[in-house]
């Protein structure tokens, strides 16, 4: 493993999220008198040799809290593979079947896309009633290195998931409205795959992080669609295929 530390750290924001990753393994508590965050770990097995996992809930859900957790993972634990699992909204693509509840999205790349300036409505890019807003969205991508291993583990006869893999949109607030997900999110990048409160986060701490640097990943499956008829019906069962494949991926596909 080099000069990590560990393997895999999992990243959630959520009590559901919390709740699937439980069930992957039997975990053991760790807490340290300096820091009040509890950190759960195991292990699993590849060939003859033993991986520790790791995982710690944010906590609050956002961009700033699961900045703040990444860091502290990172410092602690560090982890080859910074992994974000968890639920999100599905955005259909133009050129794709229609995302359906618990299918699993793997970004490419993510982007803020509540980063802009509000503006009078007559310098504006995006109008919302007398609020005019012109974005300056921020991106990282994600390392292409692991793309391969991403879509093998996707065609796996042991992956049981139906796998996007795309840019996925970030922003700081829960989006209920699909006005505001077109506007906002689909309209400045096509292709657009997902969208969350916690991905460019967790992106930005592992790029900006000490060497040695882990890789971040963010997996999160369709739990609704960002309109009016959002709810929390699908939440356990999309957060669950995301933490199903995301253990198959790591556990049999990723370099360790």
């Amino acid at each position: 493993m080099g000069d990590f530390h560990t393997a895999v750290a999992l990243i959630v924001a959520t009590d559901t999220e919390e709740t699937a990753v439980r069930h992957m393994y039997e975990w053991t508590q760790r807490t340290f008198a300096e820091d009040g965050q509890p950190y759960y770990e195991a292990c699993f097995s590849r060939g003859s040799e033993d991986h520790r996992v790791v995982y710690a809930r944010q906590g609050e859900m956002g961009m700033v809290a699961a900045a703040v957790l990444t860091t502290k993972l990172i410092g602690r634990y560090s982890p080859r593979y910074v992994i974000m699992v968890g639920i999100a909204a599905g955005i259909a693509k133009p050129d794709m079947a229609e995302q359906i509840y618990g299918d699993v999205n793997v970004a490419n790349l993510v982007w803020n896309y509540s980063v802009g300036k509000f503006v009078p409505i007559e310098r504006a890019d995006i109008q919302y009633g007398s609020v005019g807003f012109i974005p300056r969205p921020t991106m990282i991508h994600i390392s292409e290195d692991i793309l391969p291993y991403v879509e093998a583990a996707a065609a796996s006869p042991e992956n049981q998931c139906h796998v996007h893999i795309g840019p996925m949109a970030c922003g700081t607030s829960v989006v209920a409205n699909r006005d505001v997900l077109e506007k906002q999110a689909r309209s400045q990048l096509q292709g657009t795959v997902a969208l969350d409160m916690e991905s460019y986060a967790v992106a930005y701490a592992a790029e900006h992080a000490v060497e040695p640097r882990p890789v971040p990943l963010i997996i999160k499956s369709v739990c609704d669609y960002a309109d009016a008829q959002k709810s929390d019906q699908y939440q356990k069962f999309a957060a669950f295929t995301s933490c199903e494949y995301a253990k198959l991926l790591y556990e049999k596909f990723l370099p360790l």
